[in-house]
Parts: C-alpha cells; structure tokens; sequence
C-alpha cells in the first residue's frame, strides 16, 4: 500500500502553517502601532508645547494656573450641567417615543427614524439663526403675554436652558440610532406581554424590565450625547453664552499655552466621564428577592 502523507507530515508544512498565522498577527499589530501613533503623537506633540518654554526648559506653570484661570471652574461646571441636562431630556423624549412606536404602531417606525435623522441634515450655522430668530421675535410679540418672562428664563447665563434644547435637537439623531439598535436586539412585543400577564404596571414594565434590557443602549447614547456637548462651540459662540469650549477658544489668543493645556485636559476629562459611564453601563444588576411584579402586587394588598 501507499503511504498517505498528511499534511501535517509533509516537509516544510508546519512552518508555513506556523508563518500564515503570523502574518494576520503581525498586520494587525502594525495598524494598531499606526492608529495608536496616529492618534497619541498629536497628544504628544501638544503635551510638549505646553512644559517647553524656549530659553527657560520644562515649566508646568500652564497647568498650575489652571484651577486660578478666571472662567475655567464656572465654565467646565456649565458644560457639565448642560450635558447632564441635555442627556436627561433626549432619553425622555425618546424612549417612550421608540418604545410606544415599537409596541403599538410599527408602521410609523419609518417617520419616526427620518423625522429623528432630520438635525443631519440642517446645519447647525442654520439651526442658530432660527433660534436667534425666535428669541428676538418672542420678546418684541409677547411682551404683554406670559411668555415673555419664558423667553427670558431660558437666555439665564447661569444656565442656558436654550442650550439644553439646541443641544437635545443635535444629538437626536445619534439617540436614535443607540436606542433603535437596542430595541431591535430584544424581542419588546414578547417581554411587555409577559411582564403585563404577571400584573406588573406599565411603569414597571419601562423601568424594571425594558430599560435594564437597555442598559448598553442607553450608556451609548449618553456618550454620545456627552462628547457633543462637551465639544460644541457654534450654537453656544453665536447665542453669546460661555461654556467650556467657548472659554477655550476665548482664551486662546493671549495665553496660547494654557488653551493647549485645557484642551488636553478636557480630553482627560471626557475619558474619565466616559470610562465611568462605561462602567455604570456595564455593571452587573443584582435584583433583590421577592421583586418580580407579582410578589411585591402580593406584598402591596
């Protein structure tokens, strides 16, 4: 008989099994070796231009005059509340909306994603000079009305309920998507119907059963929502108001070094936000005992 000569036993076969695993590896380590050199070098370079004062060496006075920098705590803790704000209306207005639209009417689901899509299409510059628009018309036309005290409340430099609103209109779209993918993950028909056959209220549907479903979801949108915010400069610079990025970009002309600092800085903090909501997003959830909806209606009568 002939002997069968595997593969395996074939002169040379290993090493070149062995050399076309490596390849993808070593492939894979020079595109992250670039995207990550890419991505720090730009970091880095700004890093130094911030320490390296020509004729004097390294000197860290940019980052020591931060916290003493007139406008940097009140407009970093603007920005912060803005976001917080801006994260808590869009996820009311949306996922009620999505899962009404996901339980009830399907059918609307189309309308819905293009009327959610439609700030992509509007440029911001537009966007501001319609709301600029309607707050100088509000004060002229209802002076003698109620409104008109509204139309001055939301213009407060103390925070800018206008903002919040600009702001929840520009991160609608990237709401959406998070929340729509999510839902498209869990079958929302099955688990409503169940959790609604066990006695369990509408409220505890929503907050004990489809949200915790949600959770990455929800995390996604408000990092999102947060990096907008954040990093938003056009809406605030035209309404003449002043958070974090404003202040950057105000202080930029006569202290060059410092603004490079806050800059970095702000991406620290971003990161920071982001790892923390990340954790949150990932984090396991313990459920107490006795807590489904037919023990505590149980526990209630």
């Amino acid at each position: 008989m002939a002997a069968i000569v595997t593969t395996a036993e074939r002169p040379g076969a290993r090493t070149r099994v062995r050399a076309a695993r490596r390849r993808p590896r070593v492939w894979r380590g020079l595109v992250l070796a670039l995207a990550g050199a890419y991505f720090l070098l730009p970091l880095v370079a700004s890093f130094v231009f911030t320490v390296h004062v020509p004729g004097q060496g390294v000197s860290f006075e940019a980052y020591t005059e931060l916290l003493s920098a007139d406008g940097f705590a009140r407009s970093l803790l603007l920005s912060l509340g803005l976001a917080a704000a801006t994260i808590a209306l869009s996820l009311l207005l949306t996922v009620p909306a999505l899962i009404a639209v996901r339980i009830g009417a399907p059918r609307l689901r189309p309308v819905v994603e293009a009327v959610c899509l439609l700030p992509l299409v509007v440029p911001p510059i537009a966007l501001v000079t319609g709301i600029t628009t309607v707050l100088r018309w509000g004060p002229e036309h209802l002076s003698r009305t109620p409104l008109y005290q509204t139309f001055i409340a939301i213009q407060n430099e103390d925070f800018p309920v206008v903002l919040v609103l600009a702001y929840t209109v520009l991160a609608l779209p990237f709401v959406h998507r998070s929340l729509d993918a999510g839902l498209r993950a869990i079958d929302v028909p099955t688990l409503v119907e169940a959790a609604r056959g066990c006695g369990a209220s509408w409220p505890y549907v929503v907050g004990r059963v489809l949200l915790p479903n949600l959770r990455t979801s929800l995390t996604g949108a408000a990092f999102l929502t947060l990096a907008l915010v954040l990093g938003e400069f056009t809406i605030a610079s035209l309404l003449g108001f002043q958070p974090f990025a404003v202040w950057i970009v105000s202080i930029s002309g006569a202290q060059a070094r410092m603004s490079v600092a806050v800059s970095i800085l702000s991406l620290l903090i971003t990161w920071a936000l982001l790892l923390l909501l990340s954790r949150a997003g990932s984090a396991p959830r313990t459920t107490a005992a006795g807590s489904s909806p037919t023990s505590r209606k149980e526990t209630q009568s």
